[in-house]
């Protein structure tokens, strides 16, 4: 599809391709049915009205609290054309998480999708929610309105921010990171380009649309492209091998935890249908070496890789889909994104020189929604992103994380990322997953602690596993202890949650 230059709001995506193709299939949802793109479009038309009769105003936030089903769908669009700000929250989250969301985004109307979750019907209740016009919305929504009118913002301001997604800080109080149309509108296109989407491609849309890799990566690059989605409210291993049957997944994008727990399931290689699989994609976390060639052999397809953060709407790097890899790099910069590491001043990176990632492009974020602060932190002059990243180039200009700089561990002086420790245990027979973490010790040092996720059914020798550490690594780089765990916390999103396994050792 050829952007129109007079698209300056997403939804003018979804009415372009209502108007070209509107009887090709948009969604394939839970339970078999089927949204079509005039449908698709029809329903957007009618939430926003509904939406407008509520009294929602351009600048008005609207809190949607779900898991992922066409109403999500239907309510980013629709707020989009009514120039409201939809506020995505995933319904998994505690009732505590999604009321200090709701305090400080102070949204105008909140919305629940209880036909697909019952985490939406608990929140639904708690907010004494109602019942949603079904002609708008269609079944299984509810909403409730704000207990006292809400102020929109400013006219100006409101018409550049199509979503506002909440992320945690190290402070752990949410930030709301106000997501800019005209990013989204660039990356739509640049991701669809990136691997050659048409109309006959099917993707899988598993990964919360409350999130940026669920909005831009799957969703805006799919309607773009006037391809199809599998629609499902949480990602379950045996549905993804049923939908690479039928109606047969052609590209497959996850976070790499997500992989991890497919490989775990999945059938024998024999037994795979897959027909129409053609490409697929992990970002969101590092990409470990050994997922990444235990997924290749399986599916006999690249695995490809990608860099993008919440603050940036859509990919800033991803590998290149004529010339795979075989090295977990993120690939090269993606149309209209610069690079900088270390500082803004630093035009040009040296090869293996690790330092702070900075951004500039169309895709970085307006702000963090009445935080000042923050957004002073990570927006720095000349239109930089702090991305808060370690990472460095190689001599072609392919960018490799080398982790968070949060996650960074000193040791004795010298600098420990954990994604190369973690690296080296994945590689380990019987272990699924790992995550490497500091604790301070009383000579204001850092020790290095590994906890492990072994496979099920598998009795994990810690004493084997230090000797294999001890071979491949630098003596201040091996844990200290290493920590059998039966799972790995993770966001809904499938990111490591590091925060708790600390908050353990304390």
């Amino acid at each position: 599809m050829s952007q129109s230059p007079a698209h300056t709001r997403i939804h003018q995506l979804l009415m372009q391709q209502a108007r070209e193709r509107p009887d090709a299939v948009f969604l394939h949802e839970e339970g078999g049915a089927v949204l079509r793109y005039a449908e698709a479009w029809e329903r957007v038309r009618r939430a926003a009205d509904w939406l407008s009769r509520q009294g929602v105003r351009p600048g008005h936030r609207v809190l949607m609290a779900g898991e992922n089903c066409a109403a999500m769908v239907v309510a980013l669009f629709a707020c989009s054309l009514a120039g409201a700000w939809p506020v995505g929250v995933n319904a998994r989250l505690s009732g505590r998480e999604v009321g200090n969301i709701r305090e400080h985004a102070q949204p105008q109307i909140s919305l629940y999708t209880t036909g697909v979750s019952a985490a939406a019907q608990g929140h639904a209740r708690e907010a004494g929610a109602r019942e949603a016009d079904p002609e708008a919305w269609g079944p299984g929504v509810m909403y409730a309105p704000a207990a006292a009118p809400t102020e929109p913002e400013r006219a100006d301001r409101a018409g550049e921010v199509a979503t506002v997604i909440y992320t945690s800080g190290t402070t752990g109080a949410p930030k709301g990171v106000m997501v800019p149309h005209r990013g989204l509108l660039h990356f739509a296109r640049v991701s669809a380009a990136s691997r050659r989407l048409t109309p006959q491609d099917i993707g899988y849309a598993a990964l919360p649309l409350s999130h940026i890799f669920g909005i831009a990566t799957v969703l805006m690059a799919t309607v773009h492209a006037g391809a199809s989605l599998v629609v499902r409210s949480r990602f379950e291993a045996e549905d993804v091998f049923k939908a690479l049957a039928h109606p047969g997944i052609s590209i497959l994008q996850g976070v790499p935890t997500m992989f991890t727990r497919l490989l775990a399931s999945a059938p024998p290689r024999a037994a795979l249908r897959a027909p129409r699989l053609r490409y697929l994609y992990t970002g969101g976390a590092a990409l470990d070496p050994t997922l990444k060639r235990d997924v290749e052999r399986y599916f006999g397809l690249p695995m490809h890789h990608g860099y993008g953060i919440t603050e940036y709407a859509g990919s800033m790097f991803i590998t290149d889909i004529d010339h795979p890899r075989d090295d977990c790099s993120a690939g090269h910069a993606v149309e209209g994104v610069e690079l900088r590491i270390g500082s803004p001043e630093r035009s040009e990176a040296r090869p293996g020189e690790r330092g702070d990632i900075l951004i500039r492009g169309p895709g970085v974020m307006l702000g963090y929604y009445r935080d000042p602060a923050q957004t002073a932190q990570a927006l720095l002059p000349g239109g930089w992103l702090h991305t808060g990243d370690i990472g460095y180039v190689d001599g072609t200009g392919a960018l490799f994380i080398a982790g968070r700089s949060k996650d960074l561990i000193i040791r004795s002086g010298f600098n420990v990322y954990p994604i190369e420790v973690e690296a080296v245990i994945n590689a380990f027979p019987g272990v699924r997953l790992s995550a490497v973490v500091g604790r301070p010790t009383e000579d204001r040092n850092e020790e290095v602690i590994a906890f492990v996720e072994p496979l099920p059914g598998v009795s994990l020798d810690v004493s084997l596993l230090a000797t294999h550490l001890r071979a491949q690594l630098a003596p201040y780089k091996r844990p200290a202890q290493i920590i059998p765990i039966d799972t790995i916390p993770t966001t809904v999103s499938g990111k490591i949650l590091k925060q708790p396994l600390k908050e353990r050792l304390a």
